[in-house]
């Protein structure tokens, strides 16, 4: 996943050679993810702004893979082209029925700061200690064209602890959880590791990365 990358034009490629995509998620953190998963491809990207869009499909799926197929099928048809959505959650095994993963972002209420969610998650996670502070990550990316599913997966990534401080205050929307979420045998939290650091850990987005990239290369280009 990138630290730094920006999605101010389609992508680096020449528009009129390549197919377009919607990137389905107007949170720009979001979108620099998925401009990572789609890097090297024959695909012009184009953020929802760009098209004039700004109406985020409602979530109502029971799994992140079925919020991600909805996700990618409504922004599909809004820009009556291809689109890449994702969906993802936390998982913290202590906390039973009193944690939900697809509510990760709305847990501490529909407003909630990121400061705000980190301060609740910490005093939910209070009583526990060592193991029991296991917690990893679920993530699902869903590919569509005008309303029909091409491609969907969910993986799991690594296993880590919830810290019992922050590395830092999380500045980024959508991924505040990743300065909580702590890996005791490099020392660092999910948002301090290196790239090769992360794949060396079996991290979800290098695995869903490597899908989509065989999906276009091996399924989609041969179909067009």
């Amino acid at each position: 996943m990138p630290a730094n990358s920006l999605v101010n034009s389609p992508a680096n490629f020449n528009e009129s050679q390549n197919t377009p995509i919607l990137l389905g998620t107007g949170n720009p953190s979001k979108q620099e993810t998925l401009v990572w998963l789609l890097e090297g491809l024959p695909l012009t990207l184009a953020s929802p702004s760009q098209l004039g869009l700004s109406d985020p499909p409602e979530e109502h799926g029971g799994t992140h893979q079925e919020i991600a197929n909805d996700k990618a099928l409504a922004w599909s048809q809004s820009g009556s082209m291809l689109a890449i959505a994702s969906d993802g959650g936390l998982v913290l095994p202590a906390l039973g029925d009193a944690w939900e993963s697809r509510y990760t972002h709305r847990f501490a209420g529909p407003s909630a700061t990121n400061a705000q969610r980190v301060e609740r998650l910490l005093e939910l996670m209070e009583p526990f200690h060592g193991e029991q502070r296991q917690a990893t990550w679920v993530e699902a990316v869903a590919i569509a064209h005008r309303g029909e599913i091409l491609a969907s997966w969910e993986l799991k990534g690594a296993r880590g602890v919830i810290a019992d401080i922050p590395s830092a205050m999380p500045g980024i929307d959508g991924f505040w959880a990743f300065s909580l979420w702590r890996f005791p045998a490099l020392g660092k939290t999910y948002d301090q590791l290196t790239q090769e650091e992360r794949e060396g850990l079996d991290d979800h987005w290098a695995q869903l990365r490597t899908k989509v990239q065989e999906f276009f290369r091996r399924k989609w280009m041969q179909d067009q």
